[in-house]
């Protein structure tokens, strides 16, 4: 027989996590629609706001098959906007980029596989790294970066590359210490994960960081913290 309660239970926990996207989503085509607002900068407002859901997902322990579902269904979403005006706010930005479907993957991949090991912390440092790393590295590099470099035809600026480098360190470092206490071997994970995630999103094209930075902060620092812990 159905559990009555857990089902309720269930439903309102995933209606917390919708009316949280939506919210961010809804701000996001009411900027675009009435305001002057840089569309740039109204991608962030999505980007760094939605991805802040893996935190409810993590908090509701909401089942890993509601992350991949709405993973799967964002992706096609996003993959359909890119061809339809759908979400004109978020991909109307004069640029050639798959970022947003790449966005919505990730956090499909590391929920299925952090969430199985029952290790959600290692999937909220992969998101959290892309959405405020990325995001705000985006952000200080428009407005502030006056010293630019460019690796393979990619410009970014070295005021940008270091907001990026200083917020993974600090992300990363916050998630692990509310998990695991305060150890040596977080900053040693902290550390590599910062340079690791800087470099992913210096090399990236056609907004393929918004899959290579989270997937890969989420694995060094679980492969880290295993090797390291495991050597004690």
């Amino acid at each position: 027989m159905l559990n009555i309660s857990f089902i309720s239970s269930l439903w309102f926990k995933i209606a917390i996590a919708a009316v949280w996207v939506g919210a961010i989503v809804l701000t996001a085509e009411l900027l675009h629609r009435y305001t002057t607002t840089d569309p740039e900068k109204i991608r962030k407002v999505v980007h760094i706001g939605t991805g802040q859901v893996i935190l409810l997902a993590w908090w509701l322990e909401i089942p890993a098959w509601v992350g991949i579902a709405a993973s799967i269904l964002a992706s096609t979403i996003t993959l359909l906007s890119y061809k339809f005006p759908i979400l004109p706010g978020i991909n109307s930005v004069g640029r050639k980029s798959l970022g947003t479907f790449f966005y919505a993957l990730s956090i499909g991949i590391l929920v299925a596989w952090f969430w199985q090991i029952q290790q959600p912390q290692y999937a909220a440092i992969g998101i959290l790294v892309m959405t405020w790393g990325d995001g705000l590295a985006a952000l200080i590099g428009q407005k502030y970066g006056k010293h630019p470099y460019k690796i393979g035809g990619i410009q970014k600026s070295w005021e940008g590359s270091l907001t990026m480098t200083v917020v993974s360190f600090v992300v990363t470092s916050l998630i692990l210490l509310a998990v695991q206490g305060n150890i040596w071997q977080i900053y040693v994970v902290s550390i590599a994960v910062a340079l690791v995630a800087t470099a992913l999103e210096a090399f990236s094209k056609l907004g393929v960081d918004n899959l290579t930075v989270p997937v890969g902060s989420a694995a060094l620092s679980f492969l880290l913290m295993e090797i390291l812990q495991s050597s004690l």
